[in-house]
């Protein structure tokens, strides 16, 4: 059964008078993608477009061409009877991304060991130490960030567009799941450990050792987030 309503006040917009008029339905999108991903609004939530216009002040055409946006893309799903909620990861959809994750990321990874250069791995040391300062001081709500970042300045050093846009393109799911993983502290732990060897890896380019690191670390995330699904610590949409 659908939860019903979002706190429209929790919708920290800027000031809608400095926005051009076209720009609304995108930035409502934005807005409510953001709440979505950082969970404030929960799978099986049921957005109410009236409650986001009244709150903007406007009409409630750029809300649902924000709302259309995100069904298209995903995050929401149609009732029966009309309206939507929050759609969650169903368990094919959480086994598939880790999947393709553990085979494009592991081959982003594999070419990075052959192509960087010694100072691009300055900032990928600086993430891990940043990531272990905070695990120490067990603040573990920035190392979602942070953890985004290096995998990302990773990738970046493979040199591919094409590769580095396919990744991008489950970029929404992979933060998703990156938060149950990084929620744990034993997996943060062994997650900034995974960290250390890769670049330690990329350091000697020994490729294909970096492309099976990899690869072992986003599994090793996947059985960890199905274990947590089977523990009734995560629901999975139907």
């Amino acid at each position: 059964m659908e939860k019903h309503g979002i706190d429209p006040s929790r919708l920290d917009l800027p000031s809608l008078s400095t926005l051009k008029k076209e720009n609304f339905g995108n930035q409502v999108f934005e807005q409510v993608k953001g709440m979505i991903l950082r969970g404030e609004i929960p799978p099986g939530k049921r957005i109410i477009e009236s409650e986001i216009a009244n709150f903007m002040g406007i009409s409630r055409t750029p809300v649902r061409e924000a709302v259309h946006k995100l069904e298209a893309e995903g995050f929401l799903r149609t009732l029966p009877k009309g309206g939507y909620v929050v759609r969650g990861l169903s368990l094919s959809d959480i086994e598939e991304t880790f999947d393709i994750r553990s085979i494009l990321e592991s081959f982003a990874a594999y070419l990075a060991a052959i192509r960087y250069t010694d100072k691009e791995l300055l900032p990928l040391n600086d993430k891990i130490d940043e990531f272990q300062r905070h695990l120490d001081r067990h603040d573990l709500k920035e190392l979602k960030r942070i953890n985004t970042d290096f995998h990302e300045l990773l990738y970046a050093l493979s040199r591919s567009p094409r590769l580095i846009k396919m990744i991008h393109g489950l970029r929404d799911e992979i933060f998703l799941l990156r938060k149950v993983i990084l929620n744990s502290e034993e997996m943060a732990h062994l997650s900034n450990k995974d960290h250390k060897e890769i670049i330690k890896a990329i350091k000697k380019r020994e490729a294909k050792k970096v492309e099976m690191l990899v690869r072992e670390h986003i599994l090793r995330g996947k059985e960890f987030v199905l274990n947590e699904i089977k523990k009734g610590n995560v629901s999975v949409d139907q």
